[in-house]
């Protein structure tokens, strides 16, 4: 027992004369204690003050990262939204278009891109199952995406406008100029349009559609407007660039139109 005293006596001393100071100054009326007193609470608001100010700023950083999470998901929700409007604004444009054409076609969705190469292609979710043949004509809205070079029976490849094997005779308006339009595998912004004289009066604006001079593409499917022309020296016809009507990159839903190839004249033509 003794030992043990010895060991706690210096704290309960150490105790008991905080407890004696602490009473005295909360109950001395004395000046100095009272400035004592006065001195005590100040440093002591001066200590709350600081950890209230760091409560503060704890709080105003959990409250910036929570408003930061918001602020993006709120963009993400906008996002999604502008994606939606487009996405409806474009079906409501293909049904126009369904209405509007007199010819038979298949309502398809692009379930695979491959538009960063020399030979660009889609994979449609429309097959022999849905009457789909090889070279019929694939549109959009906008016009001219391309045409099938592949059917199995729920799926079809679509030969794209932006491959070095497409070609498709074309019109210029309002000149009337027959041409060929292809992609010289140089820009995926641009198709090329060739085999029209210099005499024939070409400006940039001017609309280029199909001629319907083809086994595939019926007349008037828009396929670009005419960017710039040239000629070169020693050459007799333009080389006519033109900007595609219906980009690939953002083409989500198409038309296959059913209409059926003339396998004589594409054997023909080939």
């Amino acid at each position: 027992m003794t030992r043990m005293w010895e060991q706690v006596r210096d704290w309960v001393l150490v105790g008991s004369l905080l407890l004696i100071s602490v009473f005295v100054l909360l109950t001395s009326n004395e000046p100095m204690l009272r400035g004592l007193r006065a001195r005590s609470l100040e440093v002591t608001s001066s200590v709350e003050n600081l950890f209230s100010g760091l409560g503060r700023y704890v709080r105003a950083l959990e409250e910036n990262e929570a408003l930061r999470t918001q602020n993006v998901e709120l963009s993400n929700s906008v996002a999604l939204m502008r994606a939606s409007q487009l996405e409806n604004e474009r079906l409501h444009e293909l049904l126009a278009l369904s209405d509007s054409s007199s010819s038979d076609m298949v309502a398809a969705r692009v379930i695979s891109k491959d538009i960063t190469r020399e030979r660009n292609t889609f994979v449609l979710d429309v097959g022999t199952e849905d009457g789909i043949e090889t070279d019929m004509a694939v549109i959009d809205s906008r016009g001219v995406i391309g045409k099938i070079v592949f059917v199995s029976e729920h799926y079809s490849k679509v030969m794209t406008y932006l491959n070095a094997d497409f070609f498709a005779p074309v019109m210029v308006y309002p000149s009337n100029s027959d041409g060929i339009v292809s992609w010289d595998g140089t820009r995926f912004d641009r198709l090329i349009v060739n085999h029209i004289v210099l005499s024939a009066s070409i400006q940039s604006g001017d609309p280029v559609v199909t001629s319907g001079q083809s086994a595939i593409f019926q007349k008037g499917y828009p396929v670009g407007i005419v960017d710039s022309i040239f000629a070169e020296s020693g050459v007799s016809t333009w080389t006519i660039f033109v900007t595609p009507s219906a980009p690939l990159d953002d083409a989500s839903h198409v038309f296959v139109v059913k209409t059926r190839p003339d396998l004589e004249l594409i054997g023909i033509i080939k």
